[in-house]
């Protein structure tokens, strides 16, 4: 096992992975900008140290200040959480020729699931279901002719990453003419990669990903399923496990098919499948993430397993310490708390003047914040997460709803407004559920 991990992150996840590190005895190193000298990871990890300015790209994505970081300190690891550097694959290689150890999956792996073109061939060559797509376009008219082959609408995509950028719904040849250009800027913009490929577009789609966990040995675990179809401009604001659209069959014949697959390709470390479910019910492959999940928490409650604990283990070179398949037990959800205004999403930092996070059976609270602190303008605006556990879907609910309305944040707006309305709506309540479930919810909500 390790000694000192350095953890390449902030906010909430460097201190969930702070936590796990505690508990397996292994010292942490916090890295951290000029802004978050005063962050709850930093105060309570063993050694800190300023890798430099507030804007990400002199700090958390300035790879020479986490290797030298490491060095003074004497870590042996690297974690990365999710974001930054988690999905790098030519981080992950540099931190091993440094002689330390990536806590996640090889480069290899990262660059095999990483770029969406690619990772759709391997899906389709280990057997998983995969949505009706194109290969990379090489130019506008190339991408007008693979459109009107897999059919419109569909949905053009970025080959190189997520998150929504260099997305585009195209409906016809004039739209395709149209965002083409646009969606290939946006692409290179945010992933120097400007390769598109489009696939059929699901009017009404649920988001559905399966968490696994490898040991590269040949023991896989699939921990079941989340539902993450509740979004706000393609990025997820609530999670839950398991989802009320999976049958108990459809389960287990997509963990037997996962299994297989992640077993016959060798890869190691905790990792996400996420896939499409369309009108039918059928599932399509969309990526692999190669990386722990801000929604973990849901999987964990279900399931009784610390993934970050496990994908700390697994890096060690240690197998699975687990001796059968976790049975699912209850139901999770977490809401995504931003620093954002409710309505429009409009990022929302400032000084929080007061802070009282929820408490009582069923509740978890994973954050970074505390009266007082600032929440930065250059950083994303997730801030918490807030999570409910219980024997049943309605329960669960039930116990949020009383979390949010328990959970004081003053000095900031966040939207927490828009939690207790998904909560209370009625089509929430019964599970009915897509990628469009905010828009419809607007509608109802102003009478349109």
């Amino acid at each position: 096992m390790f000694e000192k991990v350095l953890i390449a992150n902030r906010g909430e996840i460097a201190l969930r992975v702070h936590r796990a590190c505690r508990e397996l005895g292994i010292q942490t190193v916090a890295v951290h900008s000029e802004v978050d000298a005063d962050a709850r990871h930093v105060r309570l990890a063993d050694e800190a140290v300023c890798i430099g300015p507030p804007e990400a790209t002199g700090s958390y994505l300035n790879v020479p200040a986490l290797l030298a970081a490491a060095e003074i300190t004497g870590a042996d690891a690297i974690h990365p959480g999710y974001g930054f550097l988690s999905e790098n694959a030519d981080f992950a290689e540099i931190v091993t020729q440094c002689g330390l150890t990536f806590i996640g999956p090889t480069p290899d792996d990262m660059r095999a699931w990483g770029e969406k073109v690619p990772a759709r061939a391997l899906a389709k060559r280990l057997g998983m279901p995969l949505m009706e797509g194109s290969q990379v376009m090489t130019d506008v008219d190339d991408a007008v002719r693979k459109a009107e082959e897999v059919g419109y609408p569909v949905m053009l995509k970025a080959s190189g990453g997520g998150g929504g950028r260099g997305m585009h719904i195209i409906r016809d040849s004039a739209q395709m003419r149209k965002n083409y250009p646009r969606a290939r800027q946006e692409a290179q913009a945010a992933f120097n990669n400007g390769d598109l490929y489009c696939e059929r577009y699901v009017e009404e789609p649920r988001h559905i990903e399966f968490q696994v966990l490898c040991d590269g040995k040949g023991k896989v675990w699939v921990l079941g399923e989340r539902e993450c179809s509740i979004q706000r401009r393609h990025q997820k604001i609530l999670e839950e496990a398991p989802s009320v659209a999976m049958s108990h069959e459809l389960r287990m014949d997509m963990t037997q098919t996962l299994e297989n697959a992640l077993r016959e390709s060798g890869y190691r470390s905790a990792g996400t499948v996420e896939l499409l479910m369309d009108e039918r019910g059928n599932l399509a492959f969309m990526e692999m993430n190669t990386r722990i999940q801000v929604e973990h928490p849901v999987t964990e409650e279900v399931t009784g397993v610390d993934l970050v604990m496990e994908q700390i283990r697994l890096a060690a070179g240690e197998t699975l310490d687990i001796p059968d398949r976790p049975e699912l037990k209850g139901h999770a959800i977490e809401l995504r708390i931003n620093a954002e205004d409710p309505d429009t999403y409009v990022p929302w930092p400032g000084k929080i003047t007061n802070y009282h996070p929820a408490g009582g059976p069923g509740i978890r609270i994973d954050d970074g914040v505390f009266t007082g602190w600032v929440v930065p303008r250059v950083y994303d605006s997730l801030i918490a997460k807030l999570i409910a556990v219980g024997p049943t879907r309605e329960i669960a609910i039930r116990r949020l709803r009383r979390a949010v309305d328990e959970t004081l944040i003053e000095g900031i707006r966040t939207n927490l407004p828009l939690h207790r309305r998904i909560l209370h709506d009625p089509d929430f309540v019964d599970g009915k559920l897509s990628t469009k479930f905010l828009e419809r919810l607007a509608e109802r909500t102003s009478g349109g």
